[in-house]
Parts: C-alpha cells; structure tokens; sequence
C-alpha cells in the first residue's frame, strides 16, 4: 500500500483559536467603525479574510484597504495566542500516534504562515508535518479544494489516499469537493452542520491510527 496522508485544518482542529481570532475581528473592525458581532464571526469562521470582507462590505473598502485590515487582525491574533496558547484537546497526541504509524502529515488552513508557524511551534510539532499549504499559496478559499489539492501534491499522495480533519462546514465541503475523507470535529460547528463528512466526532482523543486507515478504505 502506497503511504497515506493525513491533512489538518490549524483554527479549530489543532489550536483553540475561535476566541481569539474573533476577538482579533472584533478590535480591528471597532478601529474601522464598524460593528462586529459573534453570531456574524460564528457564519464566517474557517473562511478567508478577503471572503469575510466581501461578504460584509461588498466593494466597500479597496484591496489594499482590505489587506492592511487583514493584516492588522493576523497580528492582533498572533499577539493573543502568543500569550495564551490553547491546543486543541487530544491534537498532540493525534499527531504523534499517526507519525508512528507512517502517515504522511500535512497542514491545510486558509490563515497566513505566520499563524500557522505559531502554532505549530507552540504545539512543538513542527518538524512532523512534511507539507503546509496556507492563505498564502491559494487563489481561491475554502469551499474550493485548492487548499486539500495543493497539499496532497506537495506530499505527493493521491487525494484517495488522503483523510482531512476539519471543523468547519466549508472546510468539510472543500475535502469533499477535493475528493477526500474527512473527519469533522465538533466545536465551532455542530454535528449537524458538519453531516457531509464522512464521520463527525466530538474529541480528537476519540480517534486512532486504524481510524484514519478505515476511513480511506471506506
């Protein structure tokens, strides 16, 4: 059998960042004068930047506008997490059973490497993922597959031979489009917004090694 992958989202799958990131939002949009809500942060979350503000603002603000504002919220993120890291339960663990049983290990998240840096630094796994594909090497965001593809390329694994961990609705919709597993964990969406994956858990520590392989099977 050829080697399989293994793909993780970072925001909600490996960090604990929902709070964070939206208390980022929050403080970048007051500066700009505009409201922010977490019901409005909640339908967004797991998307990119440039999505968010289009949806919210239309043509409102220029590009360039829209990137400092972008930026400005990734360095108010960092500078929280920075602070209080909060690995997600179990995520340590996960990775270090899945690099013993030979997977191929991958990051795929919409954030900007310097987010995904920290926290696979602050998880001191670093070293275990072969491949990272961020905000910074996509055109196109999640529910697009660009993401998934891009990582299974970079591994050079065959998208079947590839289960993706997601907690988003449009990350789980991205896998699938990307023609992969997916393994969907509770916590920034429910289970029921998260019924297109192929199996939806409430902890990482509810998984093992043998799951991944029969979720490939499958």
């Amino acid at each position: 059998m050829s080697q399989l992958a293994v793909i993780f989202d970072v925001d909600g799958v490996l960090v604990d960042s929902y709070q964070p990131h939206f208390l980022g939002w929050q403080k970048m949009l007051g500066e700009l004068g505009e409201a922010f809500t977490e019901a409005t942060f909640r339908e967004t979350f797991g998307r990119t930047n440039a999505d968010i503000f289009a949806d919210l603002f239309g043509a409102k603000y220029s590009d360039f506008e829209v990137r400092a504002a972008a930026d400005r919220k990734e360095a108010l993120y960092r500078e929280i997490i920075a602070q209080d890291f909060q690995a997600i339960d179990g995520a340590v663990e996960l990775i270090d059973a899945l690099e013993v049983a030979d997977f191929a290990l991958a990051v795929g998240s919409s954030g900007p490497p310097e987010n995904v840096a920290l926290t696979l630094e602050c998880l001191g796994r670093a070293e275990r993922f072969a491949a990272r594909v961020t905000g910074a090497d996509v055109t196109r965001g999640k529910p697009d597959p660009q993401v998934f593809q891009l990582a299974a390329e970079k591994l050079g694994v065959a998208p079947q031979q590839c289960v993706v961990v997601e907690d988003a609705p449009a990350g789980v919709a991205a896998a699938k489009a990307a023609e992969m597993a997916c393994i969907a964990l509770v916590g920034t969406a429910t289970r029921e917004q998260l019924a297109q994956a192929d199996w939806v858990v409430d902890s990482l520590r509810d998984l093992t090694a043998d799951d991944f392989v029969e979720r490939i099977a499958c």
